[in-house]
């Protein structure tokens, strides 16, 4: 892979390349190494074909730094595939494998992000166990009422769409 770990230097590059500094890369790294074992029965290095192709993602390291750059970058598979030295369809296909083993990771050390609160039950039986909850809902837009009165009451004064505030949320 073109990026390596040991280009990150500083604190900075490590938090702006990955989201996280370099010891808790390294912590999560353990992890992540046992998790690829689990699902694969063996180290990245070993499930290599044999071919006369360099691969660019040569060990769990590689992948976790690919796996965790493609999250914060955003790039598109094209571009993450030019900045990391392989195809966007290589891209992709190792993504989706850094992506299964760090979820993998995060679930066994119990920090997993909820996803999939689809019902308003599924959010009550959630935030049971939590202690605190933080959500952010500084705006939100809505429909525009019919009613003359609701509508003075959401008129902003500008010509885009009206956005709540929290502060309309605690009027109610």
């Amino acid at each position: 892979m073109k990026i390596k770990t040991s280009e990150l230097t500083q604190e900075r590059q490590w938090r702006a390349t990955v989201g996280i500094n370099k010891e808790r890369f390294f912590i999560l790294l353990d992890y992540f190494k046992k998790a690829y074992f689990k699902t694969y029965q063996e180290e990245l290095y070993k499930r290599k074909v044999e071919v006369n192709i360099d691969y660019c993602i040569k060990s769990e390291e590689d992948l976790l730094l690919f796996t965790l750059l493609s999250l914060k970058s955003g790039l598109t598979y094209d571009v993450l595939g030019v900045v990391c030295g392989m195809s966007a369809s290589n891209a992709k296909r190792n993504q989706t494998i850094g992506l299964d083993i760090l979820s993998k990771t995060l679930t066994h050390l119990g920090v997993m992000p909820k996803r999939n609160l689809l019902t308003v039950k599924d959010f009550k039986d959630f935030i049971k166990t939590e202690k605190d909850l933080i959500i952010d809902v500084t705006e939100q837009r809505i429909q525009r009422p019919s009613d003359p009165e609701r509508q003075q009451e959401t008129y902003s004064g500008k010509k885009s769409q009206y956005i709540k505030n929290a502060t309309d949320f605690n009027q109610r």
